[in-house]
């Protein structure tokens, strides 16, 4: 630490960190344009300059730009100082020069950091009255717009584009004041984090082409702490919320987890909850009473109506079947209502499988779990068969910064201080960290990995138990040839020689033998570094969904598989069945879900959204979607987390644990979230922690809640003034510690429950410092979620691997961000990025089945047949053939070995082909670079 005088007071400040950060992290009230916490200094708005003086006998001092400038313990500064003043005054009104005067029609308005910078320099006269720099602007995708006359050219955009996300199809072209930041062409930014412009512009060039459709002001919309349901990594979002629909969704600041920013499946996947595919009201389907297999007459219900008929439905013994898309108090309640004997958690067997395994690991002593910010501080990553891009976007982005810890540590020996990013850069050139990646294809990862192997599931195993015996000699492994051995020792010693080395892998490939071969060597190489270090390896699973674990953690000490739930049906071994928010066509193979429905038992399905699977149910009860609903979620590190609903739902929509508490809303009241979880949480040891979640009200939260809308939010009386003359009394929510007002007690009291952030002078995103503890740090106050499992017992011993067998044929199932998850997959604007199914083979494939790009296959697997179209690849393992399945193939069953053989082409098919593919390359950016 050091000491430092600004403007006379005197400060103690982290002497690691540049001026500006540390001016921010005070408190103090500093413009600037370029600099970003994440993206490190490179000085090119000007915009915060400082004076700094040499001693206490220096009254001139110098202008220095508090963003380069490194701290000195005993440094005396000044952002008053009038020079100082006059200069960002002048600098701020010559970025204005040539922007235009449309802040009452921006969609940037009220919530642009240029507004803020501009007032809080003191320019608010323009004296320039020449004709300005126009531009032309491009469509660039369903995502954004783009509005390029704005621009201040503080280059934050490809900054992170490139340099930090990865992207390479956002540049700057040309200079000066005709400097453009674009597409060389119009086109789809093809970027997974392209949404992130919107929120690290800070002007309004790139602003939300979704939000457009359905604009409100920032302050007019209704907003909540909510969490991401699009994978398991847990990312936290703000919900906006105007006229009873969802208008958009914000990255929500967490220091552990997302950070700054949100990949697009979950910015831009909310528009599901506006679908028209919406279960908007009960349906009874009397036809099935009657013994009419056929879905003729449906019969609408309202709420009370639906809740005394499903409770006339499900008396005596009922299978509940959960779901790793529902929150944990509606499987809680699932749960307490059928009894633990007849709970089936809602995933595939292989998925349940995996995740049986994984937790156990993330109980064993010698290994830990990383969180996000864990995972960018990794000096070397061994990535196991999991397309992270596509199913956790998060993770890959974080592996991304890992890759750049050498540059750091280069920096470091160096003397230079890592936030000189472009110093930093420069230096480093293209060192990067170990970035070993085992993949059945290519991934877009692959432009940092420093290794990739390319095999099957299988092939991949013998890789894992080599590098284990290369680790630990005391393995045992099977010989293996030499260069498979030359490269497992090449890996082993990557790992050994890093300082934090992690592995990570998911359960996408739905293979316990694959999971327990990555958890060999993360065991063998403890065993390696037992004699340097007792800090334990980092290991993480990526899980799909976003309470998959929460889901398997209620399930754990239970056999009940899915399969044995559909046997039961089946067989007609109950007397009801409960589905809860759940398509179990995309969890087990048709033709036992089928045989499950052909059981006639009455069967009741909960979900916010029609699928093919509750189209069969015979009550059809329509759930809050997590919008709609307070909610706890357990990330992929066992970490809970709870979301608050947004706005209420209109009747008859109830969040799922409201349905399943067996109460009579005449005559009882319904049990909330709250009570659910702390009545659980005191009845099983396990799930003690829950309780932290719970909102401690105390002193004035104890009779005043925090608000969901913003002091200047509009037009309360108005809202429903075509329906009755008189203002509504406003909605109650006796489950949350929010309330559906603009009163309350102010967000800074609990920065858990900040859902907007905003700070007098600070109406952009930026405002998250003010609730910071220092920039880019921990939240001054509230909970950040508690984590379920502990590390206890004894290092585990070695697993044995099966050896998987090589088939002839060996599919793999491809995974896309755009269309391959469930929810998000309903929104229009993921709709339009999204591909149907297809497949994957290789040149000599291709050659032997005398097929051509974009042509055509028919694939076999037992009795089904399905014609693809195909994608011809370079990157893929020898013998592999992927199939993206898009959520209308039977996956289960095309995992068997496959029999394959061309169809011959039509010329309108093959048109079909190309513009599908057409979307697929924006997808997949990678493909094209990698020879595809």
């Amino acid at each position: 630490m050091a000491k430092i005088s600004i403007d006379g007071i005197q400060y103690e400040v982290n002497a690691a960190n540049n001026l500006l950060q540390e001016c921010l992290s005070q408190g103090l009230d500093l413009p600037y344009f370029c600099w970003h916490p994440c993206m490190g200094s490179v000085g090119a708005c000007r915009q915060c300059a400082v004076k700094q003086y040499r001693d206490a006998d220096d009254t001139k001092g110098t202008l220095v730009m508090a963003c380069m400038t490194p701290i000195t313990d005993g440094g005396i500064y000044s952002i008053q100082d009038s020079q100082a003043v006059d200069f960002r005054s002048h600098v701020i009104e010559s970025l204005m020069i040539s922007h235009p005067h449309d802040c009452p029609v921006c969609e940037e308005g009220g919530e642009c950091h240029l507004q803020d910078m501009t007032q809080m320099s003191g320019h608010n006269y323009r004296r320039y009255d020449f004709q300005k720099v126009t531009h032309r602007n491009q469509n660039l995708g369903p995502f954004l717009n783009h509005e390029m006359n704005r621009c201040i050219a503080c280059y934050r955009c490809v900054r992170f584009y490139g340099d930090y996300a990865g992207g390479s199809d956002l540049v700057a072209l040309a200079s000066h004041h005709h400097v453009y930041f674009g597409r060389h062409e119009e086109g789809t930014l093809e970027n997974e984090f392209s949404g992130n412009l919107v929120e690290v512009c800070p002007t309004g060039v790139f602003t939300d082409k979704t939000f457009s459709a359905h604009y409100s002001r920032k302050w007019d919309l209704q907003t909540a702490p909510s969490i991401c349901s699009g994978c398991g990594v847990g990312c936290n979002t703000s919900p906006g919320e105007r006229y009873g629909s969802l208008r958009r969704i914000v990255n929500r600041y967490h220091h552990d987890i997302n950070g700054y920013f949100l990949c697009d499946r979950g910015r831009f996947g909310y528009d599901a909850n506006n679908s028209p595919q919406r279960v908007t009201e009960p349906v009874f389907a009397q036809a099935r009473i009657n013994g009419n297999s056929e879905a003729s007459a449906h019969k609408s219900m309202t709420a009370l109506e639906a809740a005394r008929q499903f409770e006339a439905m499900t008396g005596g013994e009922v299978i509940g079947i959960g779901s790793p898309r529902a929150s944990l108090e509606s499987n809680i309640a699932l749960l307490q209502r059928v009894g633990a004997e007849n709970f089936y958690p809602g995933l595939s067997d292989g998925e349940l499988a995996c995740v049986r395994e994984v937790l156990l690991l993330l109980r064993e002593p010698g290994l830990h779990c990383p969180d996000i910010r864990g995972l960018e501080q990794c000096d070397c990553v061994l990535l196991v068969d999991e397309d992270l891009s596509n199913t956790s976007a998060r993770m890959a982005l974080a592996l991304r910064q890992a890759t750049r810890n050498a540059a750091t540590a280069m920096a470091t020996a160096a003397r230079i201080p890592p936030w000189q990013d472009a110093a930093v850069r420069e230096l480093a050139q293209h060192e990067r960290s170990p970035l070993i990646i085992l993949s059945p294809q290519g991934t877009r990862l692959d432009d940092v990995a420093s290794d990739t192997f390319l095999g099957t599931v299988a092939q991949q195993i013998r890789l894992l138990n080599a590098i284990s015996r290369c680790l630990d000699p005391h393995f045992d492994a099977p010989v293996e040839s030499p260069e498979l051995v030359a490269r497992a020792e090449t890996i082993a010693g990557a790992l050994v020689q890093a300082t934090r080395p992690c592995l990570v892998s998911g359960i996408s490939a739905q293979s316990p033998a694959l999971i327990q071969a990555t958890a060999n060597v993360a065991r063998a190489l403890r065993i390696r570094r037992k004699g340097e270090t007792e800090s334990p390896v980092d290991l993480c699973f990526a899980m799909p969904e976003a309470n998959t674990l929460g889901l398997a953690l209620l399930a754990e000490g239970s056999a009940n598989t899915l399969s044995a739930a559909l046997s039961r049906l089946a067989q007609g071994k109950a007397d009801a069945a409960i589905v809860l928010e759940n398509d179990l066509f995309r969890r087990a193979p048709a033709a036992q879900v089928n045989a499950a429905l052909a059981g006639q038992l009455p069967l009741v399905v909960l979900d916010h959204l029609h699928n093919a699977f509750n189209a069969h149910a015979r009550l059809l009860l329509p759930a809050a979607s997590p919008a709609e609903s307070n909610g706890s979620w357990v990330n992929y590190e066992a970490r809970a987390q709870s979301a608050y609903r947004v706005f209420a739902p209109k009747e008859p929509l109830r969040a799922s644990y409201e349905w399943l508490t067996p109460a009579d809303p005449v005559q009882l009241p319904l049990i909330g979230s709250e009570e659910i979880l702390a009545q659980f949480a005191s009845a099983h040891p396990g799930f003690a922690a829950l309780r932290k979640l719970l909102t401690q009200r105390e002193g004035l939260s104890a009779v005043m809640k925090s608000p969901r809308q913003l002091p200047r939010y509009s037009g309360r009386t108005a809202m429903q003034a075509d329906k009755h003359v008189h203002e509504y009394r406003q909605t109650l929510d006796p489950q949350s510690p929010l309330s559906f007002s603009m009163e309350g007690v102010p967000l800074q009291k609990d920065s858990s429950l900040l859902s907007v952030a905003w700070a007098p002078g600070w109406n952009s995103n930026q405002a998250i410092s003010k609730f910071q503890q220092e920039i880019n740090g921990e939240l001054q106050q509230g909970c950040k979620g508690v984590h379920l499992l502990t590390r206890d017992g004894v290092d585990a011993s070695y697993t044995q691997t099966a050896q998987l067998s090589e088939k002839t044929l060996s599919p793999y199932f491809i995974s896309h961000l755009f269309g391959g998850e469930e929810i998000s997959a309903e929104a229009a604007a993921i709709q339009a990025r999204a591909s149907g199914p297809y497949a994957c083979i290789d040149d000599k494939r291709a050659r032997e089945l005398g097929v051509n790009q974009h042509g055509r296959i028919a694939v076999h697997a037992g009795e089904l047949s399905v014609t693809l179209p195909v994608l011809i690849r370079q990157r893929i393992a020898p013998g592999g053939i992927g199939i993206y399945c898009a959520g209308e193939l039977d996956r289960f069953t095309l995992a068997q070995e496959l029999r394959v053989e061309a169809v011959a082409e039509e010329p309108d098919m093959l048109l079909r082909s190309r513009e599908m593919f057409r979307h697929l390359l924006i997808n997949d950016s990678w493909q094209g670079r990698n020879g595809a």
